[in-house]
């Protein structure tokens, strides 16, 4: 009886010891929501069936301005995911640096 006494002692101080060396968890980054622009796809203009040289003018004007709102949408996507990115770095970078 009495080794069973020692051996759980033995094992509850082990237990004890190993979570003391943990470090704490790091606290959640706030998330940063993504802007509706940059979750919608892009659309791009379609030619008629049987196309006339305005629908051609029309046409090639549409779909450059289609690219570069897409474009401009890609681009804030990518800004909010490298700021959501940098704030967790940040934030865990705080949470490593012992005593402050």
């Amino acid at each position: 009886m009495r080794r069973l006494i020692l051996a759980a002692g033995t094992v509850c101080a082990l237990l004890t010891t190993s979570c003391a060396t943990r470090l704490p968890p790091s606290p959640a980054a706030p998330r940063i929501a993504m802007p509706a622009e940059a979750a919608q796809a892009c659309s791009l203009y379609v030619l008629p069936a049987t196309p006339s040289l305005a629908d051609l003018e029309i046409g090639y004007m549409t779909r450059g301005a289609e690219i570069v709102a897409c474009d401009a949408a890609r681009d804030l996507a990518v800004q909010t995911h490298i700021a959501e990115h940098a704030l967790e770095d940040q934030i865990i970078g705080k949470a490593r640096r012992p005593g402050r």
